[in-house]
């Protein structure tokens, strides 16, 4: 008997006449780990909803179909027990807090439950230490980085000691050494103790070598389930992008394999380029190829102008944390720069310095010619674009169009066609009189960017623009900003997706407790890097040191004059 049973599931949100899932019928067995994936909207948090039991009891609609859990219907089951039995860490932490302290959110499950004082004392320890929170338990929730929140979300969850563990992108505000740490705790809760796991993730190079099973969906149906060796060649054929890079590479050359991780893919690259050579470590850009724009700025060069000075920033939190010690940087117009580095580096910090939301205790920040000391947001607004990690702040309007609008009320601009070209590059025109508040997760964040860019400014400065969203989104988001860059804005993101950072940036800081370690351009910093290299990176190490995506990769093999014979021998 499965753990789950799915039959001829439909349902419809409330006053939506499309809908979000539609003829579902899917197992889960006891003790496997499920990876779900397919593009935002698919209906993949919808389906997590269900098996949480919260659809349709907390967000009503109107279902069809049958869900059974343990052999009964889901609906037969008390709340309590549902709780108990079934956990779900969602897309987004914040709406999972309710306490003002960690250790108090991390206990909130469990005194509603009314377990004795030892146990609760016991499991609150036991979660903490397994998550190193323990630092952090006295910490008020609203003082914590995005990623500390989803990992205090997850401990929460863990505490109830459900036989369920369902995770809707749990990495997506996780530096990668974190998220690499939560995987690796969540194969161990799934192979060692057991646990169910029910995934749903973008970030894909590092969780689906890990899935017994993988299902894909769109548009509210499944596509195709299976063991993840068998939908990754599936995947592949029909050109579908919810693969790691590495078996996308293998793939495009068409390989008698697909290999899931970088170790698989370094012995088959071994088969392919039997006589190549290890090149030292020497790191430059892929043949024929740029760090991302035409005509960008080189370590030697300058761009045509600074449009931020940052000198010798410091600044500490009323609660004591000095979030910055002594950052310095320049963005030039029409540069594309990632910042990168763990949770709680001061990466958000310094992006609000930039953007004149804070003012630094010591030093400068100077904004197109601007000491944001002296200056009011006011005086900045409009010049200066900033999307900051939670997009539901942005959205208070009555339909996606009415946010454009707003902004441009505000500013005292005139539309001129800005609104209808801005929802077309985005590519949200199909909700322009739609609720923002409706919306997935993904679509609320392009809505949200949306309503910053109808400003045109100069500096456009996004804070993980790339939560939530799918591969093809982020291929556009990424274009999207290039052509900005292009245009002469200068693009700041702070983002812990390497793959988008090697893909679409030109340089990239690194910052670890409160300064920047590493500024360049991102083939050397992220080439050299050990834990912040894209998979792409990790599998041509030795042989073609630089190559950060796919196309490169391939760039660097036909250079090398091998594809032909690589393909040949495949």
């Amino acid at each position: 008997m499965s753990l789950f049973e799915i039959q001829n599931l439909t349902y419809y949100y409330p006053d939506n006449n499309t809908p979000a899932l539609r003829n579902i019928n899917l197992s889960v067995e006891d003790g496997e780990f499920l990876l779900v994936v397919g593009g935002s909207g698919s209906g993949k948090s919808t389906l997590a909803r269900v098996l949480a039991g919260l659809i349709p009891d907390y967000y009503g609609g109107k279902i069809g179909g049958k869900v059974f859990f343990q052999g009964k219907e889901l609906t037969e089951f008390g709340r309590r027990a549902l709780r108990t039995n079934v956990g779900i860490v969602f897309q987004d932490p914040e709406k999972q807090l309710v306490m003002t302290s960690v250790e108090a959110e991390i206990a909130f499950g469990l005194e509603n439950l009314g377990l004795p004082q030892k146990e609760m004392f016991r499991r609150v320890a036991e979660v903490m230490s397994f998550l190193n929170l323990s630092p952090l338990k006295n910490e008020f929730t609203a003082n914590l980085s995005g990623g500390q929140k989803q990992k205090v979300a997850l401990a929460s969850v863990l505490a109830m000691q459900p036989k369920v563990l369902i995770l809707d992108e749990p990495t997506s505000q996780l530096d990668p050494v974190a998220a690499d740490e939560l995987f690796y705790l969540v194969e161990r809760l799934n192979k060692e103790m057991g646990y169910t796991v029910v995934l749903i993730e973008q970030r894909l190079e590092r969780c689906f070598h890990l899935a017994d099973r993988v299902v894909v969906m769109e548009k509210g149906e499944i596509l195709c389930e299976g063991p993840a060796g068998e939908v990754a060649r599936w995947e592949a054929e029909n050109s579908l992008p919810f693969i790691p890079p590495v078996a996308r590479f293998f793939a495009s050359l068409r390989a008698p394999s697909v290999p899931l991780t970088v170790k698989e893919g370094r012995q088959e690259l071994k088969k392919l380029l039997p006589a190549q050579e290890n090149t030292g470590g020497e790191v430059s850009a892929a043949p024929g190829g740029n760090c991302g724009l035409g005509g960008c700025c080189g370590e030697n060069e300058r761009c045509e102008g600074a449009l931020v000075k940052v000198e010798d920033v410091w600044f500490t939190y009323p609660n004591g944390v000095e979030a910055l010690k002594g950052v310095s940087l320049e963005v030039q117009q029409g540069e594309f720069v990632v910042i990168m580095g763990e949770n709680a580096a001061g990466k958000t910090t310094l992006l609000k310095h930039l953007v004149g939301l804070l003012k630094p205790a010591r030093g400068s920040v100077v904004v197109m010619g601007k000491d944001t000391r002296k200056v009011s947001l006011t005086e900045l607004a409009g010049q200066v674009g900033y999307l900051s990690q939670n997009p539901d702040d942005y959205l208070f309007q009555d339909t996606v169009e009415e946010e454009l609008l707003f902004t441009l009320r505000n500013l005292g601009l005139e539309d001129n066609g800005v609104v209808d070209e801005v929802l077309e590059r985005l590519g949200i025109s199909c909700y322009r009189n739609l609720n923002p508040r409706d919306l997935s997760s993904g679509e609320r964040q392009r809505v949200a960017l949306a309503s910053v860019l109808v400003a045109r400014p100069k500096l456009l400065v996004l804070d993980e623009p790339t939560r939530g969203i799918d591969y093809g989104l982020k291929k556009e988001l990424g274009g999207f900003l290039q052509e900005l860059a292009k245009e002469k804005v200068a693009v700041v993101v702070v983002t812990h997706d390497v793959e988008f950072a090697g893909e679409y940036s030109q340089r990239v800081l690194m910052m670890f407790d409160g300064r920047i370690a590493c500024d360049g351009p991102k083939a050397k910093v992220l080439g050299e890097s050990l834990f912040y290299a894209p998979q792409m990176a990790r599998l041509f190490k030795g042989y073609a040191d630089g190559v950060l995506t796919v196309e490169e990769g391939i760039t660097r093999i036909c250079f090398h004059g091998e594809l032909q014979n690589a393909c040949e021998r495949a």
